[in-house]
């Protein structure tokens, strides 16, 4: 679709492109250009910038409103940096002054295609990532959780019942097996938390939340798992700290993962050091470790779902800890990176916005609280 105030224009955009496969639409202003718009829905839209009535910008902001993945173009004898700049701002793709070639017109055409497809495309494959996630979701629970529950149960049951009469070999079979359905029924759980992680819905239960309540709450749920290993977790909370807009409940989750892979591919009698403090309206978390690290090649994917790196270590994992805290800490409207060398350790680094207008109650201090019990503590 071409809007222009000006025929030949309309006129020359018609006849450049009459040649190729493409289906050509014209108004003279804005409102009837944007009334066919509505009804033709067409894949680009070339707009002039000054003409009478509705002004260029004013329908490139409409089109975007009604389609945001139609391809805008400007077309006008009056460019200049300003008006390139906010017609970028109102989503124009491209801009093209007058006058134009045919060959120009005929290129800027082709990218705009090549852009409103690329467009399509990904919302067509995001369409479809939502779909499996869903289906993988119906499938894992009731064609594996609920067997499984079921066969839990019965397990249950039969080791009650036969109790008296069971060996000790016989108990030990039994026991061995409990453990593996547990630990099938936790990895389902799993699979069923990523990918039932809703943005939105955890929102809805935020309100003001401490940070360094949270940090602590995380450490304190792996201490055991870092006693059993030998590694030593160390918190600095730099004080005051800001409160930040959030779920503690999640956000712990998150930071459970966090500190419980530091510690599972920390070397045994290592450290881990949690450090809090809060700088430029946001509290950074950082958790490091001096492990095994990770790859230069699988740094690009950990956030992804089910990817498995190259760590060294026997037990691997789900591949989904990390997928689903990033999940968590962007719901909080934060970040998180990472920087790692393998063999020399990693450090995760999570940033959370302070709440605007949150008044610190508590003096300036800086407290260095550098603690352990029995080489796994707070």
């Amino acid at each position: 679709m071409v809007i222009d105030d000006e025929e030949v224009v309309l006129d020359s955009c018609r006849d450049i492109l009459a040649g190729g496969n493409y289906h050509i639409v014209t108004a003279k202003d804005g409102t009837l250009g944007l009334k066919l718009v509505q009804e033709s829905q067409p894949d680009i839209v070339f707009v002039d910038l000054k003409m009478p009535g509705i002004s260029g910008f004013e329908v490139l902001g409409r089109i975007c409103a009604f389609d945001p993945t139609i391809v805008t173009i400007v077309i006008t004898g009056y460019a200049t940096v300003g008006s390139a700049v906010e017609a970028m701002k109102k989503g124009a793709y491209d801009f093209l002054p007058k006058p134009f070639t045919p060959d120009q017109l005929r290129l800027i055409t082709r990218r705009g295609l090549e852009k409103r497809n690329l467009v399509l495309e990904t919302i067509a494959l995001r369409r479809e990532k939502e779909m499996l996630r869903e289906n993988f979701a119906a499938i894992v629970s009731h064609e594996m959780k609920a067997p499984l529950s079921a066969l839990q149960q019965n397990l249950f049951a039969l080791i009650a019942e036969l109790s008296a009469i069971l060996t000790e070999g016989q108990k030990s079979r039994l026991e061995r097996m409990k453990c593996r359905i547990d630990e099938l029924l936790k990895l389902i759980h799993t699979w069923l938390r990523v990918v039932s992680v809703d943005i939105e819905k955890i929102k809805e239960s935020f309100k003001p939340i401490s940070v360094s309540t949270s940090v602590s709450k995380a450490v304190e749920s792996v201490e055991t798992q870092a006693t059993r290993k030998d590694v030593e977790v160390l918190t600095s909370v730099k004080e005051p700290l800001g409160l930040v807009r959030g779920d503690e409940g999640t956000l712990v989750e998150a930071l459970v993962n966090l500190v419980g892979n530091a510690v599972k591919f920390s070397r045994v009698g290592s450290q881990v050091v949690v450090r809090v403090e809060e700088k430029e309206g946001n509290v950074f978390i950082s958790v490091t470790d001096t492990g095994v690290g990770i790859s230069k090649e699988d740094l690009p994917f950990i956030f992804g779902d089910f990817y498995v790196g190259k760590s060294g270590q026997e037990t691997r994992g789900s591949g989904l800890g990390l997928a689903i805290t990033r999940r968590i800490v962007e719901a909080h409207n934060g970040s998180i990176s990472v920087e790692s060398e393998q063999g020399k350790g990693s450090t995760f680094v999570v940033r959370l916005p302070v709440l605007k207008n949150d008044v610190h109650n508590q003096p300036a201090l800086d407290i260095e609280a550098c603690s352990s019990s029995q080489k796994g503590g707070t």
